[in-house]
């Protein structure tokens, strides 16, 4: 007979979440008690469960099923009313964001580890995510470390059956209705309300306009083809790698230059594909590319921003824009002229958050492949794509064309980002204790033709809550405004990965055409001097360049 029973548990060091939520590698996440601890303590945050609804799903990843049965159990033990559940454990981050909205539920977890490899050897994740819809605020995130360190026992069910994740509607489970809706549905209605979907079929069923969409084998592949194929007509060859699986076909679900070669490779091929997108684990990050044309992402985010009255969702204007610290500086000259407020703010979704609930801004972005509107409170892959499409088919004008004239009236951002993977985390915290012990002493230092104007560990102070965030990265501006930023990221499993990112304005059209790589040559002359990378890690190059 089913029971709620209290489980003896031991804390577990490690369960600090970053700025996505806990992520290790599955063989942590299925250590006994390790995946209950940080569910409980997260439970115990919010006050308990006791008449709540709470929204789970996951990007599918390996352990995803299992993950969710267990959270399942937890949660009816623990006294929600309700637990919305995506058919098959699924739901992407952006649609779990749309469907806690939707249903004014008191929050979701959302089991995912973003773009991270998955399969048995790969990584796992969990996040909280609030009633707003976004993700759980650094005070709550700290709150449930600080929990995982004291928690003593966790609430489940004993001999409880697992639930039917495959079919849809609702079971009962000692007294917690178990309701398992379409993972798609709710999302593709919210994009359909956004969009001018008529101006965009016409495009997509224009034998002329070719379309490839890449899912990497991920969550995004149903939404893609419900929204794509199924609602605007594109054809089915439009998709690629659209079926989920567990481990994302053994590669690396990360829409990026390297991971998502392919689509690169078709867009600059002979096939004259018109456009092309790429989504990452979860559907949360998107990379948009025209025929033999990259569109980097801070590009992306200004772009949209200064076209949004095309799309009848942004007709009525913007409240206002923000972006992460890294992201280039391209947007900040879109809403200076808009005439907008613009927020600088710490890497990390959450930062955004609170600027929309407040109605400060309607549009976001960071430099990592991510794009986002008030719409939700998550970046979102598809909606990046959508947004894109729309504005292709109504200035009846290619993607290169339309970034073309962007740079021509505001200038072209050069942007570049380099990570170092898998460093030796003392080899890393070594460096970044060098740097800033260097803080003071750089202005006014040459480095080639480049004179350090100022430098300094970025602080935010939040505009709506007043909370302050601190040593969020390190920026290095110089005399032409040209910058360098340095940071750990927070999305790894294990090791350090140091990120440096590298933006230069450039108004002259005459250089508009230069590969990002040569432009910026001189900046990273300057960051080898200034950072010594190749002395603390021993790296000679980055593994990733975008």
């Amino acid at each position: 007979m089913t029971q709620v029973v209290d489980v003896t548990t031991t804390q577990f060091a490690d369960q600090k979440p970053g700025t996505s939520g806990l992520r290790k590698q599955v063989s942590v996440f299925q250590q006994a008690h390790y995946l209950e601890n940080f569910v409980q303590s997260t439970f115990n945050v919010i006050g308990g469960g006791q008449g709540k609804t709470l929204v789970l799903g996951g990007d599918g990843r390996f352990y995803n099923r299992a993950a969710a049965q267990t959270i399942i159990h937890m949660a009816a033990a623990n006294g929600f009313a309700r637990v919305i559940v995506g058919q098959g454990g699924i739901l992407s981050t952006p649609a779990a964001s749309a469907v806690i909205r939707a249903r004014g539920a008191d929050g979701g977890l959302i089991l995912s580890a973003s773009h991270n490899p998955g399969g048995p050897n790969g990584d796992f994740g969990i996040k909280f995510n609030g009633a707003n819809g976004g993700p759980a605020v650094e005070s709550m995130t700290n709150a449930i470390f600080e929990e995982t360190k004291v928690l003593q026992r966790y609430c489940t069910l004993q001999d409880a059956a697992e639930t039917d994740l495959d079919t849809l509607g609702e079971t009962s489970l000692a007294g917690t209705v178990i309701e398992v809706l379409d993972p798609v549905a709710i999302y593709a209605d919210l994009m359909e309300g956004l969009f001018d979907f008529e101006a965009i079929k016409e495009l997509l069923t224009n034998p002329r306009f070719q379309l490839r969409f890449d899912a990497m084998h991920a969550v995004t592949g149903p939404y893609a083809r419900e929204i794509l194929v199924n609602r605007l007509g594109a054809p089915e060859t439009s998709l690629m790698n659209a079926e989920p699986k567990e481990d994302f076909g053994g590669e690396h679900p990360d829409p990026n230059l390297v991971h998502a070669k392919d689509l690169v490779d078709l867009l600059n091929g002979d096939e004259m594909i018109a456009f092309g997108a790429a989504s990452d684990g979860d559907g949360d990050r998107n990379m948009v590319l025209g025929t033999g044309f990259y569109i980097n992402p801070c590009d992306s985010l200004a772009v949209l921003t200064a076209n949004a009255h095309l799309v009848p969702g942004y007709s009525g204007g913007l409240a206002g824009v923000a972006r992460s610290l890294p992201t280039s500086r391209a947007v900040d000259r879109v809403a200076a002229y808009l005439g907008i407020e613009f927020f600088e703010t710490p890497t990390g979704w959450k930062f955004f958050g609170n600027l929309m609930d407040a109605g400060r801004i309607t549009l976001c972005g960071e430099e990592s492949f991510g794009t986002g509107s008030s719409h939700i409170r998550e970046k979102d892959g598809l909606w990046a794509v959508l947004f894109w499409l729309n504005l292709i088919a109504v200035r009846a004008q290619p993607a290169r064309s339309i970034v073309r004239d962007h740079w021509e009236r505001f200038g072209r951002d050069f942007f570049s980002r380099h990570d170092y993977e898998g460093i030796d985390s003392d080899q890393a915290n070594a460096l970044m204790q060098a740097l800033t012990s260097r803080l003071e002493s750089l202005p006014g230092q040459t480095f080639g033709d480049l004179v350090v104007a100022r430098a300094d560990n970025f602080s935010y102070r939040d505009p709506v809550d007043d909370s302050e965030s601190y040593n969020q990265g390190i920026r290095i501006v110089f005399e032409n405004d040209a910058r360098i930023v340095v940071r750990l990221s927070g999305t790894g499993t294990s090791g350090a990965t140091l990120r440096v990112y590298y933006d230069q304005h450039e108004r002259d059209p005459a250089y508009f055409s230069v590969y990002a790589q040569r432009y910026l040559e001189p900046l990273f002359a300057a960051s080898e001097a200034i950072l010594n990378i190749q002395h603390f890690t021993g790296r000679d190059a980055p593994d990733v360049i975008t």
